[in-house]
């Protein structure tokens, strides 16, 4: 997902402009699970389920562009799924692909332009694209000439749409692939081992496209670089306080001047200030303290709240952010998600 990666998406309800919607995926029946939001104030009244849902667990979420669509990357039945999205909440899920991904959906993301659909999955070719429109989906582009060599955890596209990435489940293999696109699949234009024995979770550009970050399974549990036309520049320093375990996603403020890390260890969330010399010196952990591991991490397009998913109860937690950092949690829902957040986005306004 683009920002990813237990989803979470902010929409333009009436309300002002920090009014939206945020939905969030996950292991349990109904696999998705949305509300109202807005910064300020917090979680609104959940939208019904969606007529059909996802035939399995969920592990990716992402909202079109412009609003319109939601989708879903899920186990079983199509691996990923599609429904329109309204003030009114979920229209009729759309059909499946043609072709479908080849195995378990683990990551979906819309371009930037919204023509297209990305999946990330569990069995090579481990990413699939299709155009997408509001027929849905198009027939799949020809798959990658140099493919991901691992489950596809996480797929984004850069802000520009000229490149897309994968945080890939590959061992000793290649972590993060990078491939030109334009209307399918170019070269691949550079790729990253972060780590021997260790995974890729999850990988997200900068908002102004300049740089590139990943969450690993070993540490240091997060790794950025400068990114250009040539690829990746050289690794900045890992930052002077780690993650405290395997890093689950990563993401970058609107602003661009922070990035969190969700992980697996206590405090689960690490935010830094960032900037073109790397990763400043952490913020200050929130004073009421999450639960489990974080594998859903979201910026509010306004970037003043900062939206957890996490795998204990309430499964999903809000704070309002500043330059300061964390600040208030908000109340939970007054319905809770039914079980483990996975992945989490916000509807752009």
């Amino acid at each position: 997902m683009l920002g990813k990666n237990l989803a979470l998406a902010a929409a333009g309800n009436a309300g002002g402009g920090g009014a939206t919607d945020i939905a969030m995926v996950s292991n349990n029946s109904p696999y998705i699970t949305v509300y109202p939001y807005e910064s300020g104030t917090g979680f609104g009244t959940k939208y019904s389920n969606p007529a059909s849902l996802p035939e399995n667990e969920a592990a990716g979420v992402d909202f079109s562009p412009d609003g319109s669509y939601l989708a879903a990357a899920h186990n079983d039945g199509g691996r990923v799924s599609v429904w329109p999205w309204s003030s009114s909440g979920f229209g009729t899920r759309y059909s499946n692909p043609s072709t479908l991904p080849n195995g378990v959906g683990l990551s979906v993301a819309f371009s930037p332009d919204g023509n297209d659909i990305a999946v990330g999955y569990s069995t090579a070719n481990y990413i699939s694209v299709y155009p997408w429109s509001a027929s849905g989906f198009g027939t799949k582009y020809s798959d990658p000439g140099s493919k991901p060599n691992g489950d596809g955890r996480d797929v984004v596209w850069s802000p520009d749409g000229s490149y897309i990435a994968t945080a890939n489940d590959s061992g000793t293999g290649l972590h993060v692939n990078v491939w030109n696109w334009s209307s399918g699949f170019g070269t691949k234009v550079a790729a990253k081992n972060l780590g021997t024995g260790s995974d890729g979770h999850s990988v997200a550009f900068s908002p102004d496209g300049n740089y590139i970050a990943a969450a690993s399974q070993l540490t240091p549990y997060v790794h950025a670089w400068p990114w250009s036309a040539s690829g990746f520049g050289t690794k900045y320093s890992n930052p002077s306080t780690l993650p405290t375990g395997t890093g689950r996603r990563v993401a970058f403020s609107p602003d661009g001047n922070n990035l969190a890390v969700g992980h697996s260890s206590s405090p689960y969330i690490t935010v830094y200030p960032w900037s073109a010399s790397g990763f400043g010196t952490k913020y200050s952990n929130p004073s009421t303290a999450l639960p489990n591991t974080v594998r859903g991490v979201s910026w509010s397009p306004d970037g003043n709240d900062l939206l957890l998913g996490h795998t204990s109860s309430p499964w999903i937690t809000a704070y309002s952010w500043s330059a300061s950092g964390f600040g208030t949690k908000y109340a939970n829902p007054a319905s809770l998600p039914a079980t483990n957040s996975y992945d989490i986005a916000f509807k752009p306004t």
